[in-house]
């Protein structure tokens, strides 16, 4: 069994990351430590890299060679070298929630839910609907909390945006993961399904003391609930702080002039 530390300052630990697709490099150098606990929201427009950082700590995908290291609670999941035998143990403390929610259409909401104990158990007996009764009840328990409870053997696939992406908030906090990744996990939402999700990632955080990561597009969503802020353009950090002292200046690099003058002074004053 893999010793993995959860108690280091720093459960997410990525230095010097490079990441190209073909010619096209998308990430430039990137350093980028979160201490355990915190809720951080990494902002910036389309195209800035964000999905693609995500994707890497969470280990879906590799970085390029000239990179160094990508570290999570403490150990080292990537090197120049690819992933390290350490990434599936660390997987599975890993929640990933994504912005087209990755339920299977056809199995009930309560099965999707469960398939956050696979990192956990044999994949047969999760391809077979096999799961112990204790399991079962922490995911009814998962989706009470998510307010979901009601609509555990509906499917997936009759479920709204935002129902789908409160049942995959329940289906991470069934894998009992320990640091959350949301990639835009608002965009394809109202705004009020928005705001419940957003509770309760914030809930997790607060609750559970879970790390939280989630890229999103609007600096004014992140600052709500996020006291710290960093922000991507073009591949690059070009900002790592607090919200409260995200200036004007600083968002109208960020968005350019689709970002008005008020615009930006409500953001900030949301900040505050």
């Amino acid at each position: 069994m893999l010793d993995i530390d959860e108690t280091k300052d720093f459960v997410i630990d990525v230095k010097g990351l490079d990441k190209s697709f073909g010619n096209n490099k998308v990430l430039h150098d990137i350093n980028f430590r979160v201490r355990a606990g915190e809720m951080v929201g990494l902002i910036g427009a389309s195209g800035s890299g964000k999905s693609t950082l995500l994707r890497l700590i969470g280990g879906l995908d590799t970085m390029d060679q000239s990179s160094q290291y990508i570290k999570v609670l403490g150990k080292l999941t990537q090197t120049t070298n690819g992933l390290t035998p350490h990434q599936h143990q660390i997987r599975r403390k890993i929640g990933m929630i994504f912005q087209q929610f990755n339920l299977v259409g056809r199995l009930s909401l309560l099965t999707n839910v469960l398939i956050g104990r696979l990192a956990h158990n044999s994949t047969w007996r999760g391809w077979l609907n096999i799961f112990p009764k204790a399991e079962k009840i922490k995911a009814l328990e998962a989706l009470e909390r998510v307010h979901m409870i009601d609509f555990a053997h509906q499917r997936a696939s009759t479920l709204s945006g935002g129902q789908q992406q409160r049942g995959a908030i329940a289906r991470a906090i069934t894998q009992e993961a320990k640091i959350i990744l949301a990639d835009e996990p608002i965009a394809s939402l109202d705004p009020a399904s928005s705001e419940r999700v957003m509770d309760l990632l914030a809930e997790i955080n607060s609750r559970d003391k879970n790390t939280v990561v989630v890229s999103l597009h609007q600096f004014e969503v992140a600052a709500k609930r996020c006291s710290r802020i960093v922000a991507l353009k073009n591949g690059r950090i070009v900002y790592d702080g607090s919200s409260a002292a995200l200036n004007q200046e600083k968002l109208t690099e960020l968005y350019g002039v689709a970002s008005s003058r008020e615009d930006n002074k409500e953001m900030l004053k949301m900040a505050a």
